[in-house]
């Protein structure tokens, strides 16, 4: 089986240098608001709070949204399940720090929760089929790790990181070669030590790819009638 690696934690130091991109991206120039309504001496403490049911996915992200003398505190570990009204956390300290951060770490965090909460809704489903959920790379520009870390926040599973990472033979990769024998074998001349897997919408695809000794397969867009007739057929080669 192929396997890669899994994203359950968060190197803090990249945490860091995303959201700084985030946080000069929303104050280029000072929040000109909380400057002008909030005295600099102020104090404040705010909660964190769950609006609705979710699975929760942040808590290697939400420290690192606040500056250093802002005291963060969750409640919530990543994998929770949450209702409406449950406290996530509290965040207290220097108030015009906490009122221009917090949009980004909101804006970060539901879109977290969001991932998390839907992967446990398909993970759920699959696992009395001992099927995993895996992820893709169709995530949002500048929040890869961050999305794939929400994926296994809710039981999901990641797959190849990036295009270096992995071999995935594709229609259009198949069109360009010729022929699933033709890719692969350019493949295995050039990278002979990585897993090869091959996407497939046909059963001739799938007997190809067999015949020339592929570790795993996409089935694209599959029919579920034709899903299971496309693992007898790997079945029963392997």
């Amino acid at each position: 089986m192929i396997e890669y690696k899994q994203f359950k934690k968060l190197d803090a130091d990249y945490v860091l240098g995303q959201v700084k991109i985030f946080l000069d991206e929303d104050i280029p120039a000072g929040d000109k608001t909380t400057l002008g309504t909030v005295l600099s001496s102020q104090t404040v403490r705010a909660e964190i709070q769950a609006v609705e049911h979710l699975v929760f996915s942040g808590s290697e992200v939400i420290p690192h949204c606040f500056d250093d003398d802002t005291g963060v505190n969750l409640h919530a570990h990543d994998g929770d399940e949450l209702v409406e009204g449950d406290i996530i956390g509290e965040i207290t300290g220097n108030a015009a720090s906490i009122l221009s951060r917090e949009r980004v770490m909101l804006n970060l965090i539901q879109r977290l929760c969001g991932i998390a909460t839907q992967t446990k809704v398909y993970a759920e489903l699959a696992k009395p089929y001992g099927v995993k959920i895996l992820d893709t790379r169709k995530t949002s520009p500048g929040l890869r790790l961050l999305e794939k870390y929400a994926v296994t926040c809710g039981g999901g599973y990641n797959h190849r990181l990036n295009l270096s990472e992995g071999i995935l033979i594709k229609d259009n990769h198949l069109k360009a070669a010729g022929s699933v024998e033709a890719a692969v074998k350019n493949i295995r001349t050039i990278y002979p030590t990585l897993p090869v897997e091959l996407e497939v919408d046909t059963h001739s695809q799938i007997k190809a790819g067999l015949s020339v000794g592929v570790d795993g397969f996409l089935l694209d867009n599959m029919h579920p009638e034709k899903i299971r007739e496309s693992l007898d057929i790997i079945r029963c080669f392997a």
